[in-house]
């Protein structure tokens, strides 16, 4: 066994093994050494994601690893797709595991155990070669963040569950049945895939469900319903890894899927474009009409993964365009998820290290990571942007540029930050707890994703521009931010008027309740039940009242039957038959009788 494939088999097998030791030492009344043994496995879990770690920094000098034995052979290879989003897959998710332990988690060594496998699950996601690869750790990662969002087990996270694991199963039978599609059409290994879509004659079809399944993964409206349920029930380490890199599994199946250079399908495109800008868009109101600083960084991500799927939408109208737009939707899901993945984390750093010295640099983290997100200047949203932008820019819809429109989601981004800053600063928090490695981690965090994104930009993607010290790619970034700022300072000045503060203070006193549109449907969906069971009810009725009237029918033709029985029965005996008998014969003579009269 070569060194690459032993350390192909570590990266998922070490997770995997302590996984099975937290299973056991849960389940199994051991003794005392058994607690000592999962507490050990608990707060060294981030270490099993060290050969993944490896593995993205070797890229694609780690090779291909190959098992024809296992399902209908498993391939998996490090590209320049999977290097930079395997590399924040492992940062983040081993933050989250740190902070699962540090910031003693209720029932840790459960959240761990969740946390390891949907990393398994996400990792696969991100390096399989094949088909059959893609959709069993997509399954895998899909279905053990229904464990990360109910475990708090309180009557929020169970709804969030219950509406997650709906869309997911309606995205896995849709991602299944595109897949199958695809196979079909000779698109097992993944680098064939897109030729199979454009080349199959069932494309159309293919790709409205490859855009539904990972389109719920992503967030894209409207199947977002369940990012503002999960995020506030889930607990903040989970909530890193749901925004941070699991939605990105739904951006990568795009990336792999979809015939993005291959044939141009403008009208998917603009389909896709139109719902993610109205998902850029339309996540300002309920994000800045809440009272939750999670919900608020919900529907923060919900905007960013609109300008995320506006660059998608582009690509598959426009083949010409989608090399670049690849690479800068790789680039910009790498600062995001290191960017929100921060925030997330941070308010669990702040909520236990909010006061004392040491608030003052989680204050500034926090501030560094909302300007990264909003895009500011020198920051790895700036260089995702400017990447992004560069990437449309020959693009338009009903006659704007989407390179014009783009800038437009740092202002949303900016006012929902700033909403969810301000809820997170006068929400409620602990005593300090010093020096952790929760907040060690989340240090890293700040710090690396900023470089990442860079070091990306520069080194692993070298086609993508980056913007320079120019005053002009300063201000593009900075003037969206501006916006917001000023728009949030109008906001307070109103609500401090005497003439308007009534008006501010009526529109604050109004939330929109997390899942939006969900609501709705929820009620429409009551509503329908309650119509068809009235229905159901009528039809009963009717029913019983029509089985009443054939009762009502069978009993008088079992009285008629039952008269026709006694009549048998007198006419069965001699005298009755007799009697009939002369009657027959006397109307038999009577006639012929009249007869001959008549005839003669």
């Amino acid at each position: 066994m070569t060194l690459a494939n032993l350390l192909w088999i570590s990266a998922f097998l070490l997770p995997t093994l302590a996984v099975a030791g937290l299973g056991i030492t849960h389940v199994a009344d051991l003794g005392g050494w058994a607690l000592r043994l999962r507490d050990t496995i608990t707060k060294y879990a981030a270490a099993t994601l060290i050969p993944g770690g490896i593995l993205a920094v070797q890229g694609p000098a780690a090779g291909t690893a190959e098992l024809p034995w296992l399902l209908l052979g498993t391939n998996v290879a490090v590209d320049d797709i999977a290097r930079p989003l395997l590399l924040v897959a492992v940062l983040l998710y081993a933050a989250a595991l740190i902070a699962t332990y540090s910031s003693r988690t209720e029932r840790a060594h459960v959240l761990s155990s969740f946390l390891l496998v949907s990393f398994v699950g996400n990792a696969l996601v991100f390096v399989a070669a094949d088909a059959v690869t893609f959709y069993l750790g997509f399954a895998a990662m899909s279905l053990a963040a229904y464990g990360l969002v109910i475990h708090e087990r309180t009557g929020t996270a169970i709804r969030a569950g219950r509406v997650y694991i709906v869309l997911t199963l309606v995205g896995e039978m849709a991602t299944l049945a595109a897949l199958l599609m695809i196979v079909s059409a000779g698109g097992l290994m993944l680098a064939d895939a897109p030729a199979a879509v454009a080349e199959s004659g069932h494309a159309e079809p293919i790709v409205l469900l490859l855009l539904i399944g990972f389109g719920v993964k992503a967030g894209t409206v409207p199947l977002h319903v369940w990012l503002p349920l999960a995020h506030p029930a889930a607990p903040p380490p989970a909530s890193a890894v749901l925004s941070g890199t699991m939605i990105k599994a739904g951006l990568v199946g795009w990336l792999r899927f979809l015939p993005l250079g291959e044939i141009a399908m403008p009208v998917w495109g603009t389909v896709l474009v139109i719902v993610a800008l109205v998902g850029a868009f339309a996540a300002l109101i309920p994000g800045v009409m809440q009272d939750n600083a999670k919900v608020a960084l919900a529907y923060s991500s919900i905007s960013q993964m609109g300008f995320l799927t506006v660059l998608v939408g582009a690509a598959l109208a426009e083949p010409v365009l989608a090399p670049a737009c690849v690479l800068a939707a790789v680039v910009y899901a790498v600062h995001h998820g290191m960017a929100k993945g921060g925030l997330f984390l941070g308010v669990t750093v702040w909520r236990t290290h909010g006061d004392g010295w040491i608030r003052y640099w989680v204050i500034g983290g926090l501030c560094l990571l909302a300007l990264a997100v909003a895009g500011a200047p020198f920051g790895s949203g700036a260089v995702a942007k400017y990447a992004a932008k560069e990437a449309i820019a020959p693009a338009g819809f009903l006659g704007v540029e989407l390179a014009d429109l783009l800038p437009l989601v740092g202002t949303i981004s900016t006012l929902l930050l700033l909403r969810a800053g301000w809820l997170l600063l006068s929400g409620p928090r602990d005593h300090a707890w010093g020096v952790d490695g929760a907040i060690v981690s989340w240090s890293i965090l700040i710090i690396g994703g900023t470089v990442l994104t860079w070091l990306l930009a520069f080194q692993w993607s070298p086609l993508l521009s980056v913007p320079g010290l120019a005053p002009a790619p300063m201000w593009d970034a900075a003037w969206p931010i501006l916006t917001g700022l000023l728009l949030a300072g109008a906001g307070v000045l109103l609500s401090r008027s005497e003439r308007t503060s009534s008006i501010v203070r009526s529109f604050w006193s109004h939330t929109v309740p997390a899942g939006d549109l969900l609501i709705p449907e929820e009620r429409m969906a009551h509503r329908t039940g309650v119509a068809l069971q009235r229905g159901a009810n009528a039809l009963s009725d009717q029913r019983a009242a029509s089985l009443s009237k054939a009762q009502a029918a069978l009993h008088r033709t079992a009285r008629g039957a039952r008269r026709v029985e006694r009549l048998e029965h007198r006419l069965a005996g001699w005298v009755g038959s007799g009697a009939v008998t002369l009657v027959c014969a006397g109307a038999l003579a009577l006639g012929t009788l009249i007869a001959v009269v008549i005839l003669t």
